[in-house]
């Protein structure tokens, strides 16, 4: 059950961006994030009655878990969003993968956690990865390409904060089902605001195309790639479940090649394996494995006597 989770959860989510290209804009990017997150947000709630788990958010735990969900959910989303519409979802997911150094830095600033040389070391390697994959086009980069970049970045840093303030929810044991019920409802709300603000008209598209994407990413990405997260977390601990990050790059960069949206190149190739090995040393990957090797030579040394 916990490799169908791992590996559940490392499809769905490394397969993301990929389905909001595919979802399109037949509606405001804002309408189609607003209905993700309410849809999530009733699925989160009705999770939270029906288990009714340990860990209810006190009062000053609030403003950290609006904090949470307004960062991850709304801002970082809406800006992962046109960044996915304005370049690639390719190097979209190259430049998200890049959470796993931002949000140590972030945690860092905010909670004042120890950060780890392996983090700066793997952060350059994800750099380098973007960089090789943008590489061909630097001579001639669409401006389109530039800010889809930028916001790119900044949504991924916007979930880096969104991160930190969720770890530190988390310190306070507060049960992450009641804190995704809240943050997909505050983000939501935001978003909701928003469009009303804009006094945008809202419509479903019955297009089979955006109503299956939309169903994926509320269904399978929100809800469930969530809760199937947060079981690997009780099962084998976060920092083995986070590995799946390092991954993302590669999912990403294939389903771009099939779907047409890139073609297959070196710098594809190269870009994709840089990240994927920055992500992994940012997350310990090769610590773990010597702490492991390190472990069962005792074993291995007693039964040889």
């Amino acid at each position: 059950m916990t490799i169908f989770m791992y590996i559940f959860y490392l499809l769905i989510w490394g397969l993301n961006f990929i389905t909001v290209k595919i979802q399109g804009t037949p509606v405001s990017l804002e309408l189609s994030l607003t209905y993700r997150l309410i849809l999530t947000a009733v699925l989160f709630s009705l999770l939270a009655w029906f288990m009714k788990p340990v860990g209810k958010p006190l009062k000053q735990d609030i403003p950290y878990i609006l904090v949470f969900g307004i960062c991850n959910f709304a801002l970082s989303y809406l800006c992962l969003y046109y960044a996915t519409m304005l370049s690639s979802a390719a190097i979209v997911t190259l430049i998200f993968s890049l959470k796993v150094i931002l949000t140590p830095v972030a945690l860092r600033i905010f909670l004042k956690e120890q950060l780890h040389l392996r983090i700066l070391f793997g952060g350059l390697l994800g750099v380098l990865g973007v960089l090789i994959l943008l590489y061909p086009t630097l001579s001639d980069i669409h401006p389109n390409d530039m800010k889809g970049i930028l916001l790119a970045l900044l949504g991924t840093g916007i979930t880096a904060i969104g991160d930190a303030s969720s770890a530190r929810n988390g310190k306070q044991k507060v049960n992450p089902v009641y804190a995704n019920a809240i943050g997909f409802t505050a983000g939501g709300i935001l978003l909701g605001s928003v469009l009303w603000f804009q006094g945008q008209t809202v419509s479903v598209p019955p297009s089979v195309s955006y109503l299956s994407a939309l169903l994926y990413l509320t269904l399978l990405a929100s809800f469930g790639a969530w809760f199937f997260y947060l079981k690997l977390v009780e099962s084998i601990g976060g920092a083995k479940s986070g590995y799946m990050v390092a991954l993302f790059p590669a999912i990403g960069g294939v389903a771009s090649v099939l779907i047409g949206e890139s073609n297959l190149s070196i710098y594809l190739v190269f870009g994709c394996l840089f990240s994927c090995t920055g992500a992994a040393v940012a997350l310990g990957i090769g610590t773990s494995l010597r702490k492991r090797l390190s472990s069962k030579r005792p074993s291995m040394n007693a039964d040889l006597k």
